[in-house]
């Protein structure tokens, strides 16, 4: 049974500038360094379009006790986000996240727009374990740990921008 999860976040940084920076090669370096996440790919099209690929590589010992005994391995996220921007001056985005082997994903369908000091991003969060017996906890814990990771990162974006555009 999956779960669902709603986020609002709130940035003093602009639609455009947000957007921007999702855009930029060094905003994807500086965010994911330091761990264990590699981008793949990013590209902009011509309408201004952001798609971005990254895989996280969890080693056994980052995982779940639980988790640890009943994958063989190590356990591979693969996110593929994508953010188009329309006219009314909204930017929407769809986050996909597939764990290997087939064990669950998740997907979040964003919606950021612009805020009287700033911007909000909203989010919809699902995620999906397949995983008998344990799967409905480790749900509830993996969107938990989405939802509170959203403001932060937001927060990163913010100051990125601040430092960098």
């Amino acid at each position: 049974m999956a779960r669902s999860f709603d986020v609002l976040a709130k940035s003093p940084a602009g639609v455009d500038e947000i957007l921007t920076a999702f855009g930029c090669q060094e905003y994807w370096r500086d965010r994911l360094s330091g761990g264990v996440t590699t981008l793949e790919s990013l590209s902009v099209d011509d309408k201004g379009a952001v798609s971005v690929a990254v895989t996280q590589h969890l080693g056994r010992q980052l995982l779940p006790a639980v988790v640890a005994r009943i994958v063989p391995g190590d356990l591979a996220l693969t996110y593929r986000e994508i953010w188009r921007p329309d006219s009314a001056g909204i930017v929407r985005g769809q986050v996909a996240v597939s764990a290997s082997g087939g064990l669950g994903s998740s997907r979040a369908e964003n919606v950021l727009a612009p805020a009287a000091a700033g911007a909000e991003l909203r989010v919809a969060i699902r995620v999906q374990v397949r995983i008998p017996v344990v799967g409905g906890q480790l749900e509830k814990t993996i969107g938990a740990s989405l939802a509170d990771s959203v403001p932060s990162v937001l927060d990163f974006t913010t100051g990125w921008i601040a430092e960098n555009l």
